[in-house]
């Protein structure tokens, strides 16, 4: 016979037949499925870092934003090889999960790296939300350029969003392994479908016949002053605006090192290789996406759709059937692997949070591994909190970037001053290579997350840079609490466990006669204590007279029942004020026996209130007094009553 409760049947049937422990080491990922899984958030990127920078650039330089977002790419594939060299270093020498967290730990104390804690759990959180947004406007996109009019679907942006969070934490409730299959084939096709669109491009190109498209469609971003000058009519405040907006190209990037513990060992060599991978496709989408922009001439639209990504595919493979076939091949593999791409914060989120939580600065439930060895209290946490950020903004790409950036970069940017603290304390081979590299890391990442403060302040940074020290106070604070309780442990004298009070009483609140009451009283004499009393009470002195009458008729219990006179119907002040004559003086102890019955039937919880954990409140800050709560099935009880059968008390 199962004694499995119906809730835990559900989950059972929805998340499959549970995982034991011993099987942590089987949910680990090879190189490929951790490319398709970890890598998804950063490659994904790149369908829309480039269409960021031209949004910025477009309104003010015109047709020479299209010259200008060259320079700023070469500028971000950059920073991109400088944060590829400094995250190497990382996977290599912390194989950990945790990435900067556990860098910034390590080499400036557990204080300031909950700088980095924060910086990371924010962009996990902004990250699912932007990834879900941009995989709804490329389907949007692709409605309105192969759907034949068939356009007005703006108004599905949120539920489908939506929609996506809550099936992206639902296959990561199932386990990492599952997770992995599920989310590692987009990826993949991402890759093969911007190469076609490359292809395809550069044959076009090469015979004459690759078209631009129109910038004077109705709902592209407006035009700003006309010319060919990359600096005509933009001044440094644009570019680096510009700047900042495609650095959400790189976020990502951090996945591997901060989910490393998902790798097969050796874990450090494999997830160097991986992250090695990743950034060299990585480069190649983004200075892929960003030369067709140039040449083609694709336009962000004012909604967002349709997406630069889904003008170039329209333009390299035409409009006619083929090619038609070869754009829904594009937006939909663009639609999947930034779903996917949403799925890496699932992976990173609950490891970091499990780490941060083993180090006592967030609540220690969210160690603990859950139905198929997932973390699900931090799956579950991430979820509900993109959820939340998600209906804040509407699901609107445009305003989810301002937030963006800014948590990840600070991330790179402690992980860059960390390894180079570290390798200053140290003497090795290449130190002033690697002290330069990480050092340039740093300086640069830095230097992103105040360009993105400045420019975005107004467009909703604020949110974060308020968040921010709010975060990290949180952090400290849920410490300082941890450790105030292992402190107060530490100051009790030896033998603390021992008992204080001479005398033991014992009191079992009665509300009525019945099977939970004897149960109760069963218990207190199992405790063998000095003196055990019934207590009732009395708010209806007719229902204490019949109580009473039928106490004393009874020879089913030998105990005492005492009448507490309750006129105000103040129940837990009575309780209290008895409970402190009792134990007053310090020699006595007192333990209060609170029958609570519980009914499986909905009517049977309506009829009978429970005020059982309402008076074990009241009473368990005082001194001297414990408080128990004895559960007693009453809808059990009477169907073996029922049946002719007397149930056990036991």
């Amino acid at each position: 016979m199962t004694l499995d409760r119906p809730m835990y049947r559900v989950k059972r049937h929805l998340l499959g037949k549970p995982l034991t422990t011993e099987r942590v080491s089987e949910e680990k990922l090879s190189n490929r499925t951790a490319l398709g899984v970890l890598a998804s958030d950063c490659i994904s990127s790149s369908a829309y870092g480039s269409e960021e920078m031209l949004r910025v650039l477009v309104p003010v330089v015109g047709t020479a934003a299209f010259t200008m977002v060259m320079p700023v790419t070469g500028a971000i594939l950059l920073v991109l090889l400088l944060l590829t060299l400094c995250y190497s270093d990382v996977v290599t020498i912390y194989t950990r999960a945790g990435g900067s967290y556990v860098v910034a730990r390590e080499n400036f104390g557990p204080d300031v790296a909950q700088v980095a804690a924060v910086a990371l759990l924010v962009d996990y959180i902004v990250t699912v939300a932007v990834q879900v947004s941009a995989g709804t406007n490329a389907l949007i996109s692709l409605a309105h350029l192969a759907g034949n009019g068939w356009t007005g679907l703006d108004h599905l942006q949120l539920p489908v969003s939506v929609a996506v969070i809550v099936l992206l934490a639902y296959g990561n409730l199932r386990g990492v392994r599952e997770a992995g299959r599920m989310f590692a084939l987009p990826a993949y096709l991402f890759m093969a479908a911007i190469g076609l669109v490359l292809f395809m491009a550069t044959v076009r190109a090469a015979t004459g016949g690759l078209p631009r498209a129109d910038l004077n469609a109705p709902g592209v971003v407006p035009l700003g002053t006309p010319g060919d000058g990359w600096l005509y009519g933009a001044s440094l405040f644009i570019v680096l605006r510009s700047f900042a907006n495609g650095g959400s190209s790189l976020t990502g990037l951090e996945a591997i090192s901060n989910g490393i513990s998902a790798f097969r060992e050796p874990q450090g060599r494999n997830a160097r290789r991986t992250l090695i991978a990743m950034s060299c496709v990585l480069a190649v989408l983004v200075l892929g996406v960003s030369t067709l922009a140039h040449y083609t001439h694709a336009v962000p639209y004012i909604d967002g759709t349709p997406t630069v990504i889904a003008q170039e595919a329209r333009l390299a493979f035409g409009s006619g059937t083929v090619g038609t076939a070869g754009l829904v091949f594009v937006q939909l593999s663009t639609a999947l692997v930034l779903y996917t791409g949403a799925n890496t914060p699932f992976t990173g989120f609950p490891f970091l949070a499990s780490f941060v939580a083993q180090d006592r600065f967030l609540p220690r439930l969210l160690t603990r591994r859950g139905h198929r060895l997932a973390f699900s209290n931090g799956i579950i946490a991430l979820a509900v909190l993109s959820l939340a950020l998600l209906l804040a903004t509407g699901a609107s790409v445009d305003k989810l970037v301002a937030l963006y950036a800014i948590g990840v970069f600070t991330a790179f940017a402690m992980a860059g001053s960390g390894l180079t603290a570290y390798h200053l304390r140290r003497r090795e081979p290449l130190r002033r290579v690697k002290i330069t590299v990480n050092m340039l890391a740093a300086i640069i990442s830095a230097a992103v997350v105040l360009i993105f403060a400045v420019t975005k302040f107004t467009e909703g940074a604020w949110l974060v840079v308020v968040v921010f020290p709010l975060g990290v106070w949180a952090l400290i604070r849920i410490n300082r609490e941890y450790r105030h309780e292992a402190a107060a442990l530490q100051r009790l004298p030896t033998g603390a466990d021992r008992p204080r009070a001479r005398r033991h009483q014992v009191f079992v609140l009665v509300e009525t006669l019945d099977l939970a009451t004897l149960k109760a009283l069963r218990y207190a004499h199992e405790l063998r204590p000095d003196r055990v009393q019934a207590v009732h009470l009395a708010v209806d002195e007719a229902h204490a007279r019949r109580l009473s009458a039928v106490w004393e008729s009874t020879s089913a219990t030998s105990v005492e029942l005492e009448l507490v006179a309750c006129p105000d119907r103040r129940l837990r002040h009575a309780m209290r004020e008895l409970a402190l004559r009792t134990t007053q003086g310090g020699e006595t102890s007192l333990t209060v026996l609170v029958p609570r019955r519980m009914y499986t039937n909905v009517l049977g919880k309506l009829l009978h209130r429970g005020t059982g954990e309402t008076m074990a409140r009241a009473l368990g800050q005082l001194p001297h007094v414990a408080v128990t709560i004895l559960p007693f099935d009453a809808s059990r009880a009477v169907r073996l009553l029922e049946s002719g059968h007397v149930p056990e008390l036991d």
